[in-house]
């Protein structure tokens, strides 16, 4: 049986402190950095996750009746994370095979870069009991599965050649 589902990568641009700074200028490898218009940037990314089985994940769920895969994704994010997200692009998908009930589902999802714009994360439902902000290299190793850790990487080339646009665009 094939089943569909959308969500994405919320993430946010923080500020690094000094010592971040230090440490990307002594590495000469910004790696999720990104120059702002004064100070260093940091991609941070919301992570959901099961305490008691140690799971964590990308938000992400099921489409209802006439929802196109956009607005699947962009509410499946703020349900699950309780932060309002701005979708900004198409990401990539996955696809994996699972079993449930002697039936073998194939499930594609289709993940979108997602900006987080308000909400609070202690809004979330009630599907995961935690939901945490990381810096992307600390979200990569937490990551359950590997196949969402490579969404990370495509969401990080993304979010660098979006930035570059608005700063071309005169937008900051």
């Amino acid at each position: 049986m094939r089943a569909y589902s959308a969500g994405g990568v919320v993430f946010r641009l923080a500020p690094m402190c000094s010592s971040e700074k230090d440490f990307v200028a002594e590495q000469h490898n910004a790696g999720s950095t990104f120059p702002g218009s004064e100070d260093m940037l940091s991609m941070e990314v919301a992570l959901v996750g099961r305490s008691h089985a140690g799971i964590w994940a990308l938000p992400k769920g099921t489409p209802q009746t006439g929802e196109t895969i956009e607005q699947v994704a962009v509410r499946e994010a703020q349900e699950e994370t309780g932060l309002q997200v701005r979708l900004i692009a198409y990401i990539g998908s996955i696809s994996y095979s699972f079993v449930r009930d002697q039936v073998r589902y194939h499930k594609q999802v289709r993940h979108f870069l997602l900006e987080a714009v308000g909400g609070d994360t202690n809004l979330h439902d009630a599907e995961y009991d935690i939901v945490q902000w990381f810096p992307l290299h600390e979200a990569c190793r937490r990551l359950t599965y590997q196949n969402e850790v490579n969404i990370l990487y495509l969401a990080e080339e993304m979010l660098q050649r979006w930035l570059q646009h608005r700063r071309k665009e005169g937008q900051k």
